[in-house]
């Protein structure tokens, strides 16, 4: 049976990437500048481990066993810390064997978690197919292909991979799986209650699980329109600790919407390392006058260049917002919200694609959302809202 490790599904909306303070290369004036605090402590009981791991790895460099569990934990960290050096650190982990022609079942699918994480979303893919052809009892491999293919808009496949999770994990994560998919294709309201009866009947379910169906959960409320039931399920979402910034994204933007900025300025303040924390903070300070609303707007066009100059598209989604909502152009906000679509079709995606063709008085642009919710059946208020205005 393959092993799952729990992934949540904000883990494949782009995360950001760590903060810099301009598009500029910085040259340090001395060998003994520091340059940033790293954010694992040594006397962290994660980074021991890993350091730990690492040195035995280093005596050992071609046990594969061993090095795909040194990049699970990397991955793992950066996953948690919104830090993408800890998935370079695992692909270096993985570097006997991630260009090999052949890679062993491990490497496949670590290598496609990191694609996936990249938003290279085909050649993800593609590592998870090969990985199944080789062990289509893999759970993991099944659980990451059915997510992937979310994010892409593909239900009907990805549905067919959470049937696969069926057999080979446990009750909660399979039914998250299949309702998270089912509650995007015309089945909300019984897709939200067979998660419950699953959540209820697993209280002894790992933390991390439990977080990710409880946002799910969330989600499918605010999507239909209750407000109420989707605050209680963030509220018991962040109530089991640990580091979930898709958890605090989601969570920020179902309070934007509510018109409660304060409150997110209060939750993200601290957060300003990660882009989609620091976007949803700008806006939370423009709409309340902060005197830092201005810094950290600039900040995040700063990220931004900086993004473009590496060739980094994994993120047009919240520039597309930021040029919408902080910066005031929605014809470039158009823009990126086009290229973005091409990529990734999440209601988000599909949201800030509509909000810019409206200000923009173009339907036309909009048409592949229309026609994507209507094939879909995709159910939610603000999509509704938003196309109901379009068509009109």
């Amino acid at each position: 049976m393959g092993r799952v490790r729990v992934t949540v599904a904000a883990a494949l909306i782009a995360l950001a990437v760590p903060g810099i303070a301009g598009a500029e290369p910085f040259v340090p004036s001395a060998d003994a500048e520091v340059l940033e605090q790293l954010p694992l402590s040594p006397l962290d009981p994660e980074a021991r481990r890993l350091r730990a791991l690492s040195a035995e790895l280093a005596r050992q460099p071609d046990n594969l066993a061993l090095a795909t569990r040194v990049a699970w934990l990397y991955v793992e960290q950066g996953r948690a810390l919104s830090d993408p050096r800890y998935y370079g650190y695992a692909q270096g982990v993985l570097a006997p064997w991630w260009y090999a022609a052949d890679p062993p079942v491990p490497v496949l699918i670590l290598r496609a978690t990191i694609r996936q994480r990249d938003h290279d979303f085909a050649p993800a893919l593609d590592d998870l197919a090969r990985a199944l052809r080789a062990d289509p009892t893999n759970a993991q491999a099944w659980l990451t292909q059915a997510i992937v293919l979310q994010v892409q808009g593909e239900y009907s496949a990805a549905k067919r991979s959470c049937l696969e999770v069926v057999q080979f994990s446990s009750p909660l994560v399979a039914v998250t799986c299949l309702s998270s998919v089912d509650s995007l294709s015309g089945d909300a309201e019984q897709s939200y209650a067979r998660l419950q009866r699953a959540l209820a009947q697993a209280p002894g379910a790992d933390p991390a699980m439990r977080r990710w169906a409880l946002t799910a959960l969330a989600e499918m409320a605010a999507r239909r329109g209750r407000p109420d039931a989707a605050e209680a399920h963030f509220q018991q979402a962040l109530a089991l600790g640990g580091t979930d910034d898709y958890l605090l994204a989601a969570y920020a933007d179902f309070l934007l919407d509510l018109g409660r900025p304060a409150v997110v300025r209060e939750l993200l303040q601290e957060r300003t390392r990660v882009d989609a924390l620091l976007l949803r903070l700008a806006l939370a300070e423009r709409a309340l006058g902060s005197a830092t609303a201005e810094e950290h707007v600039q900040a995040l066009r700063d990220r931004f260049a900086a993004a473009r100059l590496r060739g980094d598209a994994a993120h047009r989604r919240e520039e597309a917002r930021a040029a919408l909502s902080l910066d005031v152009q929605p014809a470039e906000a158009l823009r990126l919200a086009r290229e973005n679509w091409d990529a990734q079709r999440e209601p988000a995606d599909a949201r800030i694609l509509l909000e810019a063709a409206l200000v923009c008085g173009d339907p036309a642009a909009a048409q592949p959302v229309l026609e994507f919710l209507t094939r879909t059946r995709l159910e939610d208020v603000t999509l509704a809202r938003l196309a109901a205005q379009l068509r009109s």
